[in-house]
């Protein structure tokens, strides 16, 4: 049997593809990274919501059990600390659906984030 893919194209489309209680944890965690970097720009990228700011930003998806926050290595380095209650890889950290979100935790992260792309962004200028 082949395996339908959907092809979405919001990030409005994305979310309403699950279970309500889902829909409520992915649609905090786009609150939070709005508030936190609202000049970013909202798209979808590897069929993943994501966000803009002077290059890629972030990433997020909803898997099985959790949802999977991608802010790059540097991120997951800079607050190695304070993820070590979350799994996750170099590049990733997993929030379980049965727990909240930790919204200071994202928001450092994403405001970290804008930082990092600011400074590579001046960099370059500078080039």
């Amino acid at each position: 049997m082949q395996k339908r893919t959907i092809k979405i194209t919001t990030v409005d489309e994305y979310i309403s593809l699950f279970p309500p209680e889902v829909k409520v944890l992915l649609k905090q965690l786009r609150k939070i990274i709005r508030t936190a970097a609202p000049d970013a720009e909202e798209v979808l990228s590897y069929q993943m919501p994501a966000y803009k700011y002077n290059g890629m930003l972030i990433y997020f998806a909803a898997h099985k059990n959790h949802i999977g926050l991608y802010p790059f290595k540097s991120a997951i380095a800079a607050f190695q600390k304070e993820l070590t209650k979350y799994e996750g890889a170099k590049g990733t950290v997993r929030f379980p659906f049965d727990k909240p979100l930790p919204e200071k935790l994202i928001t450092k992260i994403v405001k970290f984030r804008v930082k990092e792309n600011l400074l590579k962004a001046a960099l370059k200028k500078k080039k």
